[in-house]
């Protein structure tokens, strides 16, 4: 792994470098460039200016996994909070929410995060949108999967991201081809074991398991900024007999704008993935270690406040 990406992953945890980076002139600019804000309203502050655009967005609130169950009570009210919100000012036939079962208790217990989690499936189908929910790492996959089968029984339009450097993904597409699936990468690092090590084995995996779900019934999502496979993405839905609303491209926050409204202007459904919260410093992070330039201004603007 390039040095530069270590130190900025090895970087991201603790308020104290959140508070450094948070001030430091380059790096409050790169934070606004991928990360919509603190707080619900600078979200749907965000989201209204890309829905004007033609996008369409899937909102992601970065909290911490929930110690306890007042924590994870917090995140539900949050994501309900942000739902009626949605509704109230039109956005939410644009808008799906992303849940990630770790802020709603998963790990404390597995009933209490169905709870929350069918709370919040309930408000986003009051609103008039869906869920999909976040694997966020490798362990927490087929608890996350068996929260998704649990929910899909009275909310059927729920989602999942799975990560195509898991060494199962192929087969958990095959499993979910009937579902809304959205296809990543993958960014958590994960042992050999489970995972692919290879990049190019992970764009291998990535092309199969787009391959499965093109051929299924269910509604996949190619989150993906990588332009060879959103190319190869176009090519295999035009091969399947995919029509372009019947599948999606989602892209992050501040990546390759003018690619974004291409792919709209073409008539490509494209969602944008915005995060928001207090919590950024993490995903901040996992974006910059994409590009090594970047890096390296970052952590020049932190020195130079050291």
């Amino acid at each position: 792994m390039n040095p530069l990406r270590t130190s900025i992953l090895a970087a991201a945890d603790g308020d104290a470098v959140r508070r450094v980076v948070a001030t430091a002139p380059v790096s409050r600019d790169l934070v606004r460039r991928f990360v919509a804000g603190e707080t619900t309203s600078d979200a749907l502050d965000a989201t209204g200016e890309l829905v004007d655009r033609g996008l369409r967005v899937a909102l992601d609130h970065l909290g911490e996994p929930a110690a306890d169950r007042d924590a994870a009570e917090r995140a539900v009210l949050l994501h309900l909070d942000l739902l009626d919100q949605l509704h109230d000012v039109g956005l939410a036939g644009d808008v799906e929410v992303d849940l990630k079962p770790s802020a709603v208790g998963q790990a404390l217990d597995g009933t209490l995060a169905l709870d929350n989690a069918s709370r919040v499936c309930a408000a986003a189908e009051r609103a008039g949108t869906s869920v999909t929910l976040d694997v966020e790492d490798h362990t927490a996959t087929a608890p996350v999967l068996s929260l998704l089968a649990e929910l899909r029984r009275t909310w059927p339009s729920t989602g999942v991201a799975l990560q195509a450097s898991l060494r199962r993904t192929h087969d958990d597409c095959r499993a979910l081809a009937d579902t809304r699936v959205r296809l990543r990468k993958g960014a958590r690092a994960a042992p050999a074991s489970v995972a692919f090590t290879d990049p190019h084995q992970v764009d291998l995996n990535y092309v199969r398991c787009a391959n499965t779900l093109l051929a299924g019934a269910g509604h996949p999502v190619f989150a993906t900024h990588d332009p060879r496979l959103v190319e190869i993405v176009g090519e295999r839905s035009r091969w399947y007999g995919r029509a372009r609303e019947d599948f999606e491209h989602q892209v992050p926050y501040g990546v390759r704008p003018a690619e974004q409204t291409r792919l709209a202007a073409e008539g490509h459904v494209v969602r944008v993935h915005v995060p928001f919260g207090r919590q950024w410093h993490g995903h901040l992070a996992r974006r910059l270690a994409e590009r090594p330039a970047e890096v390296a201004s970052f952590l020049r603007s932190l020195l130079g406040r050291s």
